[in-house]
């Protein structure tokens, strides 16, 4: 079973109707204790069941400062770090890779206190230097070669994307896939069982069925 969170950062209904057309089961998130760190098939040590899901995607669109006050006060947050940090498998869609990072040039500091991701990846998420942003609609991904979520597609593939921001890693490590819109950048990260893109899949046709089909088997 996949699990779907919803934070209020919107885009569900097209991440699920994608899960639908795949014949993957799936189903909406009730809370954070449904990412509990029991494990799969058996309970943890102070009783809790465990988490009825196998996989997660966490989809959204939205503000850095927003969405990271959402997942802080629905307890998202804490679970999320748990679920990456137990190397289950992970799926962030457009925001949902964002967050991933330490912070964004969208949420700079408020009195002094700086705003801060899940800091699952080191780096910071910065602005596209042009004026012309959004970036909005098709754009060329060039996939690193030894990218899982990118197997069976060309190595050059479009995707939709609609972002003003893009993530810039502290290194490549993670880098599984690259785009260009005034500079190069990072457009898709992999790490065991964590992935994330900035596009989205969900929106980008046989392509993007693909990839989410790579990803959740």
């Amino acid at each position: 079973m996949i699990g779907v969170i919803d934070y209020g950062a919107g885009n569900l209904g097209s991440v699920m109707n994608a899960l639908k057309r795949l014949g993957l089961a799936a189903r909406f998130v009730s809370g954070p204790e449904e990412l509990s760190p029991g494990g799969f098939k058996s309970l943890t040590g102070n009783g809790i069941p465990a988490s009825p899901f196998e996989k997660i995607i966490f989809p959204g669109d939205g503000h850095f400062a927003t969405a990271t006050a959402s997942l802080n006060r629905s307890g998202y947050g804490d679970a999320v770090k748990e679920w990456i940090r137990a190397d289950r498998p992970f799926l962030g869609i457009c925001i949902g890779l964002q967050l991933l990072f330490d912070s964004s040039e969208e949420a700079p500091p408020v009195d002094g206190i700086a705003v801060r991701g899940l800091s699952v990846i080191p780096g910071a998420v910065k602005r596209f230097p042009g004026r012309k942003v959004p970036l909005i609609g098709w754009n060329e991904t060039e996939a690193w070669p030894h990218s899982k979520l990118f197997r069976g597609l060309p190595a050059k593939s479009f995707f939709y994307y609609i972002h003003s921001y893009y993530a810039a890693p502290l290194n490549d490590e993670t880098v599984a896939a690259e785009a260009d819109y005034y500079l190069r950048y990072c457009s898709a990260v992999e790490r065991g069982a964590l992935a994330a893109v900035q596009f989205h899949p969900e929106k980008s046709g046989a392509a993007g069925l693909k990839l989410i089909e790579n990803w959740a088997g």
